[in-house]
């Protein structure tokens, strides 16, 4: 796969492992005859350490041999968390460390979660680009405080907390940027 090609989320073959890219950022040559430089922010999908890659637009990795199996939550009990797999019924069990990220994110009805499967062992989870979760706890808005866009944090009903507008109030749900953290409209 051409370093131009490859995006965040995807799974390529880095040091003999397989790596998810997190984050790209892409250095253009100010002057005649530079390369474009690709520089990537990954993870290392079995020991869980971080890397930075860097490529030229010309050079390429290859894509890891792993598989993305469709899983639902099924339950979470101590430091592991324990997904079904949506086509053969098999189980999967991942520590919760490894997950703990992704499962801000995670409720009991969510869909679109993948597993990343590596030598038939889970290693890792995705979750959808944007979910939907519901405001359990923020503050009441001040009356007269509209006349300017404010912001006021929220805590979600999976326990993460962002930042919304002020008029959100308890009980609203709003959609929510996996990649980011961050508030995107109500849902």
């Amino acid at each position: 796969m051409l370093a131009k090609d490859i995006k965040p989320g995807s799974v390529v073959n880095h040091n003999g492992a397989p790596h998810i890219i997190e984050n790209v950022s892409v250095q253009t040559p100010s002057a005649r005859g530079g390369a474009t430089l690709y520089k990537f922010r990954s993870r290392n999908l079995v020991t869980r350490q971080k890397a930075d890659i860097t490529l030229k637009g010309t050079e390429s990795l290859e894509d890891a041999d792993f598989q993305r199996r469709e899983v639902t939550f099924m339950y979470a009990d101590g430091d592991t968390i324990h997904f079904l797999d949506s086509g053969d019924y098999n189980q999967y069990s991942i520590a919760r460390v490894d997950v703990a990220h992704e499962m801000q994110y995670v409720t009991e009805d969510l869909q679109g979660i993948a597993a990343l499967i590596y030598n038939n062992e889970c290693v890792g989870i995705q979750v959808p680009p944007s979910v939907e979760l519901k405001i359990t706890q923020c503050d009441p808005a001040v009356k007269g405080n509209s006349a300017t866009s404010r912001n006021k944090p929220a805590t979600l009903e999976t326990g993460l907390t962002v930042q919304v507008p002020e008029y959100l109030k308890e009980g609203e749900v709003i959609k929510v940027d996996t990649r980011s953290g961050d508030y995107l409209s109500r849902a």
